[in-house]
């Protein structure tokens, strides 16, 4: 994409109008503040943009985050958050340095279609007490404190508040279908705030005093002795960091031709954002989907964009914070529960739960542990479950078959010779991987294996094999030994030897002398065995066989 500077800084400005309101939302739903939103948007954004990955990249604060620093801050203050967040910042910098962001494309798209989901249920949710004109109630858990919300609303109704809300996401929604390309979300902040002035609205909260600018840099709510309880929520934020910001950078190259994010670098970038903006006392950051796309769609062709729309926000700190101070809180909660039902995607959701029963699965648990617990612990579910039927589904692919060994018989040979042979050797063809998510079914189908004294098993077509299929092996050949019937085996790959090795399952075979490069080879030895067994004439006496045959 060739570069144009006009482009890149309206571009910036058009992200910076939208997430104006978001910023300063995320921020008050945290619990920290509509000053600490203003401040990750800022500061997070001008560093994840200058250092991260992606040219299209726009950082901040996101609904995601919130998500996991509501109980954050309930649980260990504001002070908490903002060391978690500095923690985070060094986590994802360690992740980058050893190249975790590759490991990305490896999660399933029904994970990530119901962490969306899970997430703008969460977001929607949280946006209630807000809408609804009351004091959040305690409790960290987003269904509870709904609940508790609507509770309160039934005692003494807030409509000037519902009103507002409701006007604001009516507004929103039904105008991005009338016009997408006007940040209808600004329009609709702009139009509540000025009906709460001009009808004296005393219903109506604002969002109080802001700060003139940023505050100086500090780290006086670091405490050492806390740092090993908050390890793991650092953890979490750390992750979720990733994971949204390595999402966010792969549908900003979908949505673009010729630009490609480095995964590596853009965690390092966020990394940074993440230390400095705890500093400015700023929540923890990660890149926004939703201003990424805008930032595409309005042209968007390097950094400049992003890096735009932090200033054109700073310069709204330092000039604006007196009249940002009368936006009421429902308008912003409007803003927030538009952009939650904005964030599912009907048609995708569709298609995914009509791909298998497995994805639909995946994702309704993965949207169910997002609502019901939290977002780390939602996507490690989400990938369990999703691997759990992959493997499923990649054991079915495996199979033993009999074939016939016939084709692989060296030399010339009668019906008679066939018979004789067919009445003592089986063969068997592997197919597929030998893993131990289905490795113990080919134990059960070999072990079945009828009165004969040889086996001939055809590996040359096993995928895979991991100690476990080695194990089942082995203990095939020793329980087929045992019953006094010998075990050859054909076209053994290179990259199984390590683990029949490994379990001795390659020395028994080797000792016994029973393993051979190619089938017609594994045939021979199965001759040369049944004729040391008594079971098969020598080569010199089956002529008169062959001789009888053809008369």
């Amino acid at each position: 994409m060739a570069r144009n500077p006009r482009r890149d800084l309206l571009a910036g400005l058009t992200v910076a109008i939208v997430a104006l309101p978001l910023a300063l939302g995320f921020g008050v739903s945290s619990g920290l503040g509509a000053e600490a939103g203003l401040a990750t948007a800022v500061v997070a954004g001008a560093l994840a943009a200058l250092f991260g990955g992606s040219n299209l990249q726009v950082s901040g604060p996101t609904g995601a985050m919130t998500v996991v620093l509501v109980p954050i801050v309930a649980q260990y203050g504001p002070g908490g958050v903002l060391t978690v967040g500095l923690m985070a910042g060094v986590l994802l910098i360690v992740l980058a340095l050893l190249k975790a962001g590759q490991y990305m494309r490896y999660i399933p798209a029904p994970v990530v279609e119901g962490f969306t989901l899970g997430i703008a249920c969460v977001i929607g949710l949280q946006q209630i007490p807000g809408a609804l004109g009351v004091p959040k109630p305690e409790g960290d858990k987003v269904l509870v404190v709904t609940w508790r919300a609507i509770e309160e609303f039934t005692k003494a109704p807030n409509w000037t508040a519902v009103a507002l809300a409701a006007g604001v996401a009516a507004m929103m929604l039904l105008g991005a279908r009338w016009r997408p390309v006007v940040p209808f979300s600004i329009v609709a902040v702009i139009a509540a705030t000025v009906a709460a002035q001009l009808f004296h609205l005393d219903k109506a909260a604002p969002i109080g005093d802001l700060p003139s600018g940023l505050p100086a840099p500090s780290l006086g709510f670091l405490d050492l002795s806390a740092l090993g309880s908050l390890l793991a929520p650092a953890v979490a934020v750390a992750a979720l960091a990733a994971l949204e910001s390595l999402l966010s950078a792969t549908v900003a190259d979908g949505m673009t031709v010729g630009q490609k994010h480095d995964p590596d670098k853009e965690l390092f970038g966020q990394g940074i954002a993440n230390l400095a903006a705890p500093l400015f006392g700023g929540v923890p950051a990660t890149a926004a989907i939703a201003r990424t796309a805008v930032n595409v769609r309005t042209g968007a062709g390097s950094r400049l964009a992003a890096l735009t729309h932090a200033a054109v926000l700073a310069v709204i700190v330092f000039a604006a914070a007196p009249l940002v101070s009368r936006i009421p809180l429902a308008a912003l909660a409007g803003v927030l529960i538009a952009t939650a039902i904005r964030m599912v995607e009907v048609g995708a959701l569709r298609a995914m739960a009509r791909a298998t029963r497995s994805d639909a699965v995946v994702l309704i648990l993965t949207a169910a542990a997002t609502l019901a617990l939290d977002l780390v612990y939602a996507v490690i579910i989400g990938l369990a479950v999703a691997g759990a039927l992959a493997l499923r589904a990649v054991a079915r692919q495996a199979r033993i078959d009999e074939v016939d060994f016939r084709p692989d018989l060296p030399g010339e040979h009668s019906e008679e010779e066939h018979a004789l042979l067919a009445e003592h050797i089986v063969a068997y063809r592997i197919d597929g991987p030998l893993f131990f998510a289905g490795a113990h079914r080919f134990l059960l189908e070999l072990s079945e294996v009828g009165d004969v004294r040889v086996v001939i098993l055809r590996m040359s077509r096993v995928s895979t094999m991991d100690a476990t299929g080695a194990l089942v092996l082995k203990d095939a050949v020793e329980k087929l030994n045992r019953r006094g019937i010998a075990v050859m085996t054909s076209g053994i790959r290179l990259g199984q030897r390590q683990a029949l090795d490994s379990v001795g399952a390659l020395g028994l075979l080797q000792r016994q002398g029973r393993e051979y490069a190619s089938t017609p080879e594994a045939i021979a030895g199965a001759r040369a065995h049944l004729e040391k067994a008594g079971l098969l004439p020598a080569p010199g006496r089956i002529a008169p066989v062959i001789e009888k045959a053809f008369r």
